[in-house]
This record gives structure tokens, C-alpha cells and sequence, in this order.
């Protein structure tokens, strides 16, 4: 039996170069009674459709109308954009697709979409042929929605920069050309392409240090790059850059969204940006206003080129590249947004709405509108987008954002999922690095631990616990401290309560982080009290108001050297914490240096000098203050990647086959004394000390040694071993942990640096009676577990009984 002839057209939407110098154009639309395709050429130039076109049709829309419905293809010439406009009928629909075969095609063509049929909104129905459409799946963008009239598909006006119209109303005869972003179309046939590029890191899950930065905010202010280079895909390429991030040591760039995005309205007309670039306008096309100035003039091929140029070179240094993605909604905002693709195309398809009222849309973004990811097409459509960025451009993995709502059926969660099935089981995609925001505002939207093999999952409980554990502990406050041993305990374990969902996933699935670019920065969690925004125009009422931060003292900056000293301690605890715990640690760009937005914790609107890194600190060299913290921060992930007992992706307490609770003989728990905690200290939040083993059969044994009482405390480390301190975060500030035996005897606090109470006023703001380690002291707070002898006689202490500042974590290994 022979198979019938395949047919003519391209199954999947797109736009499709053949042989004959033509194109085949297919895009979707399962409700719209017609569909053009419009090509945009120079006025002054001839038409490369002057054998199909018929005379141009007067510039007015009635004109325009009655043409598009007469004539298989129209053309009209607009004076006021010196363009001519083509406009090529197409065929369907066949299973919800429509086709035209363009005579001519060339790269670099213009191009958008116009639909004609019912307009309904109640029913959620918004068909107006009056807008010119983006292709949802072009590879290149030109310009933006403008906040005009003309860019909504319902009449409205426009009153001191404010749209004032209804959604629900009459349909707006305003042509949206000139108002509207247009699909440049990309010849992507070169067989070529790929002979150059290089091997990809593939970089294990157990080794990888995954560093989230914004690509323009990285460089738009670094010293070592010339301007034209600064705040774009190839400063973020250039060599010194690449040096940087390999002497910080980090394994795998997370790229805050480069997919092509627009600002939202509220933003435009407060005269902001969307910066982050959470506001989705192409889905296949990066963003140009990262390319360099001369990528921008010679147009998205142009811009798409330094994009993969910019991955080619991060693969050659060595390092992964993760891409933050949007596909939980687009750009297009509620049913009063702006219509540029997907409204117009297919509003009902495209969106969730509420079924008993058509024409409310759902959302569970918080951003106005949800894309249905239970039509099999728009799964279909995230898939293929994924696809293209991989395969295309070279992308390594991806994060998805409010991904819980991505794996909504029916309005609830499932981790079964047709979008995550399709994800795991695509011979491409299935093998990268796939990381999930695990909530979004929806009912039941916090689904932390709940994705199930392969995917990874940011740990908002990492962040909360840790952040909890060290800012609120160094509050001189006399309450009984709301995160003990049991839960950093669980944390440093890879947080097997919320990840051993299932046998064979491992603590790598835990993307262990204190920041991201959401919320306060390292610096300034330990230098507000509260949110600052006002920058936003929002009246600070943006941004979480809950941060688990404290200001030590002195809301924002400070010049007294131990309200320094503290935040630096400890922000270097937070640091240390998150590099010593198993799992995924994922790092901020910037925090390694102390990097402050200024108190602002939700500046996703601020591109300027707020979100912008700030790189003066190399002046200062490494002996500066923020030099220093670099520099232990660098060295912390060099230990950690030196280590094999944190390559490897198993819980210490996991899943057996049988789903039971399986203890692990890797790790020992111990108390400052020295001996093994009973199940009430477990239970007992005041246990603020403690030590955890690792034991490794082909390495040295490792320690995470944890003093988070405000004293120094003497610490019985394991005496089967010779321990030697690798890291300490209070190095920077000249102290570390000492072995008692070595310490002088004419030392009054047999310790480099010991506690002492702290009275008085700082900066003009009472700490109150605050025991911690401050440079220069030499009082002694003694330890909770001091050797047994007479009172003021020495007694031999044992080689392994070390003095560990207060408010510190430190990492032993054991000498072999």
C-alpha cells in the first residue's frame, strides 16, 4: 500500500521559504471568517506583487474593507508611512489553519496578519480586521504597540495619556498600521548554520551553580567595555566578561527573559519600561533593545545573529545558558489591553475565560490575562517555541514563570499535566535543564516540591527558612526564635520533605536560593526594614511587604563600621548556607558584591542606575569591603565544586521503591558538646548550634558547623578526624575559628575574637544588650558546653575542641 501524497502546506504555523523564491504562510485561527496576509514594502520602490495585486484602493477604511472582501489580493499605498500595503487572501480553514503561497518572499520582509469575522466580546468573540496582527510564530519583531487608540480593537480615547474606552463596546474602525509592531521574516535554510558552534557545557545537574542576571543590567554600567557595548548580548559575550564569570566560578547564566517583550500600558503611561522583560511580545523573536546600536539598524536578523553569537561564546567559556520564559500569559494584558497577535487571531482559543462568562477572561498571572494550556495548540505552540530557542539559538534550559499556571486543567493543578508530558517526553527538550516557578495567584497556586521527575523547582522555603534562621536570629529581640535546627537541618539536606516526591528524583530538583531578581537583593535584606518603591509610582503599595529582613540599626546606608561588619557577617551566612546545602544553589548577580537596588524590592520597572549593577567597587580593588565579600564568595563555590560530596543527587533521607523513608548513613548530626541530638532538641528552636557530617569514602569527611547564638561558642568537632577550616564567613572580617589548645593562654577569651555585650546607641538606634563577635574585642561570653575543671584553672583541652565566632557557618574538611 502506498502512502498518499503529503500535503501542499506546512502542518505547523509559521513562515516557510520554498524553492520558487516564494513562501508558504500558515497561521491559526479556529473561529475567524477570514484571514489575510499583508506585506509591507517601500512606497517609493516597486511591488513585488504588481502581477497579483489590483489597483490600490483608497488610504480609508471603508475602502480598505470592501477591497480585503472582493479581491483575492489588495494593495493600497499610506502616504503618512510611506509604505504600500499588500494584502494576500488566504485559504481555510483546514483543522483550524490557513494558508496562502506568497509568489515572492525575501529575508527581511515585513509582514502581519489581518482577521476578519464576528465581534462579540461578551462572548469573547473580538475579531476586527482593522488591526494589523503580529505572527505569533515570526522569528523577527519591528516597533511596538503604541498608546494610541488605534492599537485597541474596541473605540476608545485618549485623555492626558490615559485610554478611556470600554472593552465591551463598539468595535474601533482605526487602522492600527504605524501603530502596531510588524513580523520580519528570517531566511533560517542555511545548512551551515550550525558547523561552527560549540560544544555545549551540559553541565550535571549535581555540579551546577546556576547565576541569574538580566543581560542588560549586568553591563550597562561595566567599566571594562567600551560604550557601544554596554548593556547588551555582546557585552554580556565579551571577553572580560567571560573572565568574570569564570573567576566567580558559577556553571550555567539564568538570562532574565530575552524573548521579545512590550511594556504594559499602566508602565508606558507612567513613562516606565517593563525592564525585566516579564511581558511577552514574540515568542520566537529576541528582544532587540539588548542588541548593540549597528545589530539594531541592520535589522532582527541582525539582532537575532548577536544572540547566538552571545550563547556561542558563553558554550566556549565554559558555561550553561538557562532562558527565563513567559508562556503563562502575553503581553496583551486584560480585555481593555492592547490587540497586536493573539486577541486578534484567535481570542477564544488563545486565553482561559470563565466558562459561565465568555468574555471574562481567567487570571492566575496577575497580569491581566492566562494562556489556555488546555487547548492542545497552545501547548503545541510552547513547545515548538521551545524547541526553536534550543535548537535555533543553543539554549541550554529553561525556567518557567508562575509555571503552576501552566499545569492547570480545569482551574487546578495537576502534575499530570499534558504540557509537562509533552515536556518530558520530546526528545529535545526533555534533556535540558526544565526549572518551574512552582506557584502563581490562582486558587491552590502554591505547588512547591509538586512536578514530579525531570523538572527542577525553585525552593521558596530554602529562601524563608534561611533568611529567617540568620536575619531574625541576629535581632536582639529575647523571643524564642521561629526556625531552629530541625528546619535549616532540612534545608542543608536538600529539602527531602518537599522534593522525595517520587522514587529517582533527587535534591537537585531543590533550586536552593536566598534571592532572585524578585524582592530585596542580599545587601539590602540586611539594610531595610521595609519595601522602598516609590520610584515605581505606585505609592510603595507594590512588592512584598514580607522580606525577612532587617536593617541593623540604620534603614539603608551606614558609615558605622560594626552595623557593617554585622550585615556583612550576616549576608555571608546566607551565602554560606545556600552553597553548603545539597541541592541546585542559584546565586544573584550581583549579590556576590554587596549589589543594592536602593531598598527597592520589585524593580521590575526601573531601568536605570536602581536595577542597573553597580561595578564601582573594582576601584576598591580586593582588600575593599566589597572586594573581600567577592572574594569569599568566589572561593566558597570553588570548595563546593572541588567536593564530590556535593556531586551527586541523592537525599540523606529519601524514598525507598517502597515510598518509605529511607535514613542515610552520608550524614551525622552533632551538638556543640560534641554529642548527638536527641529527638527534644530536634524539636527545641533555642538549639541555635550545631554540626553536620559528611562522610565520604573516597575523600576527606566535611563538617558544616553552624554557630548562630550571639556568643562565641567552643565547639567539640569529631575526634576520629584532624579537622581543618576551609571557610568561615566572618574571614573577611579577620576572625576564624581557632582550636582552643592553639589559642595563647594569656588570650582573655581563649579566642581570636569573642562575644561581647554591646550597650548604647549606633547611628542613633538602640540595639539593646546584643552579644556577637566584633573585631577588636577580646571580652569572653563563655561556652554553653565548656570543659569540666576548676574554676580558673586551665585544663588540657582536647585538639578538637575549636572556638567558633558567634553568628557564623563555617566548613571544615578533614585533613587526610
Amino acid at each position: 500500500m502506498r502512502n498518499p501524497s503529503p500535503h501542499r502546506y506546512a502542518t505547523r504555523p509559521g513562515l516557510y521559504f520554498t524553492e520558487d523564491g516564494g513562501a508558504d504562510a500558515v497561521v491559526r485561527s479556529e473561529t475567524a471568517d477570514q484571514l489575510w496576509f499583508c506585506v509591507y514594502e517601500p512606497e517609493d520602490q516597486p511591488t513585488s506583487f504588481y502581477s497579483e495585486a489590483t489597483p490600490p484602493v483608497d488610504d480609508g477604511p471603508d475602502a480598505l474593507l470592501t477591497a480585503m472582501r472582493q479581491y483575492p489580493t489588495t494593495t493600497r499605498v499610506i502616504p503618512s508611512l510611506h509604505l504600500r500595503e499588500t494584502l494576500l487572501r488566504m485559504s481555510g480553514p483546514n483543522y483550524g489553519l490557513w494558508y496562502v503561497h506568497l509568489p515572492k518572499a525575501w529575508d527581511g520582509m515585513r509582514y502581519a496578519y489581518r482577521a476578519d469575522g464576528t465581534w462579540d466580546p461578551a462572548h469573547g468573540v473580538r475579531f476586527n480586521p482593522f488591526k494589523v496582527l503580529l505572527d505569533p510564530y515570526g522569528k523577527g519583531i519591528e516597533g511596538h504597540s503604541a498608546l494610541t487608540p488605534a492599537a485597541y480593537s474596541y473605540q476608545c480615547s485618549m485623555t492626558d495619556g490615559m485610554i478611556e474606552g470600554s472593552p465591551n463596546g463598539p468595535m474601533s474602525m482605526l487602522d492600527s498600521l504605524g501603530s502596531a509592531p510588524l513580523s520580519v521574516a528570517i531566511d533560517d535554510r542555511d545548512a551551515t548554520k550550525h558547523d561552527n558552534e560549540p560544544i555545549h557545557p551540559h553541565v550535571s545537574w549535581s555540579k551546577t551553580v546556576i547565576y541569574e542576571l538580566h543581560v542588560k543590567g549586568f553591563t550597562a554600567k561595566a567599566p571594562w567595555l567600551p560604550e557601544r557595548l554596554r548593556g547588551t548580548y555582546a557585552g554580556l559575550a565579551h571577553p572580560q566578561t567571560l573572565t568574570y564569570l569564570q573567576r566567580l566560578g558559577v556553571t550555567s547564566i539564568e538570562l532574565l527573559p530575552i524573548q521579545a517583550k512590550q511594556s504594559e500600558a499602566s508602565l508606558t503611561q507612567r513613562g516606565l519600561t517593563n525592564y525585566w522583560g516579564y511581558s511577552t511580545l514574540g515568542y520566537f523573536a529576541p528582544e532587540p533593545s539588548y542588541a548593540t546600536a549597528e545589530a539594531q539598524r541592520r535589522g532582527p536578523a541582525a539582532v537575532r545573529e548577536e544572540v547566538i553569537a552571545m550563547v556561542h561564546a558563553l558554550h566556549s567559556a565554559g558555561f550553561e545558558v538557562i532562558m527565563d520564559v513567559v508562556y503563562n500569559h502575553t503581553c496583551e494584558g486584560g480585555a481593555d489591553g492592547p490587540t497586536v497577535c493573539w486577541r486578534g487571531l484567535d481570542d477564544l482559543s488563545y486565553y482561559r475565560r470563565d466558562p459561565e462568562h465568555p468574555g471574562t477572561l481567567e487570571d492566575t498571572t496577575g497580569c491581566g490575562n492566562t494562556l489556555d494550556f488546555t487547548n492542545t495548540h497552545v501547548v503545541t505552540f510552547a513547545i515548538d517555541s521551545l524547541r526553536y530557542w534550543a535548537k535555533r539559538i543553543g539554549i541550554d534550559g529553561f525556567r518557567f514563570d508562575l509555571a503552576a499556571s501552566l499545569a492547570r486543567l480545569d482551574g487546578a493543578f495537576t502534575h499530570r499535566h499534558p504540557f509537562l508530558y509533552a515536556l518530558r517526553s520530546d526528545l529535545l527538550l526533555g534533556n535540558l535543564k526544565l526549572i518551574m516557578e512552582p506557584w502563581d495567584l490562582g486558587e491552590g497556586g502554591w505547588r512547591t516540591g509538586q512536578f514530579g521527575v525531570p523538572f527542577s523547582e525553585w525552593n521558596d522555603r530554602f529562601r524563608n527558612h534561611t533568611r529567617t534562621f540568620w536575619i531574625d536570629g541576629a535581632k536582639p529581640t529575647k523571643g524564642r526564635p521561629s526556625i531552629g535546627m530541625q528546619d535549616i537541618a532540612t534545608r542543608l539536606c536538600g529539602s527531602a520533605d518537599l522534593y522525595a516526591t517520587e522514587p529517582g528524583r533527587g535534591a537537585t530538583a531543590s533550586v536552593n536560593y536566598v534571592t532572585s531578581h524578585d524582592g530585596f537583593t542580599l545587601h539590602d535584606l540586611t539594610s531595610y526594614n521595609d519595601r522602598h518603591n516609590e520610584a515605581n509610582g505606585e505609592q510603595n503599595r507594590d512588592g512584598d511587604r514580607s522580606n525577612h529582613s532587617w536593617n541593623f540599626g540604620v534603614e539603608g546606608p551606614s558609615i558605622n563600621p560594626r552595623i557593617l561588619d554585622r550585615r556583612e557577617r550576616t549576608g555571608l551566612n546566607m551565602i554560606g548556607t545556600l552553597l553548603m546545602a545539597l541541592g541546585t544553589p542559584m546565586l544573584r548577580a550581583g549579590d556576590e558584591f554587596c549589589n543594592t537596588q536602593m531598598g527597592n524590592n520589585n524593580a521590575y520597572a526601573q531601568d536605570n542606575d536602581i536595577s542597573w549593577l553597580d561595578w564601582s567597587w573594582m576601584r576598591e580593588g580586593v582588600d575593599g569591603r566589597r572586594g573581600r565579600f567577592a572574594t569569599a564568595v568566589s572561593q566558597l563555590i570553588t570548595i563546593r565544586k572541588s567536593l564530590d560530596l556535593y556531586h551527586h543527587e541523592e537525599f540523606f533521607t529519601r524514598l525507598t521503591q517502597l515510598g518509605l523513608l529511607k535514613q542515610s548513613s552520608r550524614v551525622q548530626w552533632h551538638l556543640a558538646d560534641g554529642t548527638t541530638p536527641m529527638e527534644r532538641d530536634w524539636r527545641d528552636h533555642a538549639k541555635q548550634s550545631f554540626t553536620m557530617r559528611l562522610t565520604s569514602t573516597t575523600e576527606g569527611d566535611v563538617l558544616v558547623v553552624i554557630n548562630a547564638s550571639r556568643s562565641a561558642r567552643d565547639f567539640h568537632l569529631p575526634s576520629d578526624a584532624t579537622w581543618h577550616c576551609f571557610w568561615n564567613s566572618t574571614q573577611t572580617l579577620g576572625e576564624e575559628p581557632r582550636r582552643v589548645a592553639d589559642i595563647p593562654a594569656t588570650d582573655s577569651g581563649r579566642g581570636p575574637v569573642r562575644g561581647s555585650t554591646l550597650d548604647g546607641v549606633i547611628d542613633n538606634h538602640t540595639l539593646g544588650d546584643h552579644t556577637w563577635a566584633d573585631r577588636g574585642s577580646s571580652d569572653h561570653a563563655p561556652s554553653d558546653h565548656a570543659p569540666a575543671g576548676d574554676a580558673g584553672t586551665e585544663s588540657p583541652a582536647p585538639s578538637n575542641l575549636w572556638s567558633i565566632p558567634s553568628m557564623s557557618i563555617s566548613l571544615f574538611q578533614q585533613e587526610v
